[in-house]
């Protein structure tokens, strides 16, 4: 059976932690942000876990990780 492909824009934008879940960064934080409440900002900044179901779709893009 031949090796399978990983699925390169996402194994750049998600991480998996040691317990298994998927991490992304937030999106829209490189411009416009000027007009952002504190609050708004101040998310942006933090990664995001994403959901069990998303999970399992990643990791058949991500066989190897």
């Amino acid at each position: 059976m031949p090796k399978l492909k990983t699925n390169k824009t996402a194994s750049k934008r998600i991480k998996f932690t040691k317990t298994g879940k998927a991490v992304k960064r937030t999106a829209g934080q490189d411009h416009f942000n000027s007009r952002e409440s504190g609050k708004t900002k101040m998310n942006k900044r933090r990664n995001t876990t994403l959901s069990k179901a998303s999970t399992k779709q990643i990791k058949k893009q991500l066989p190897y990780a």
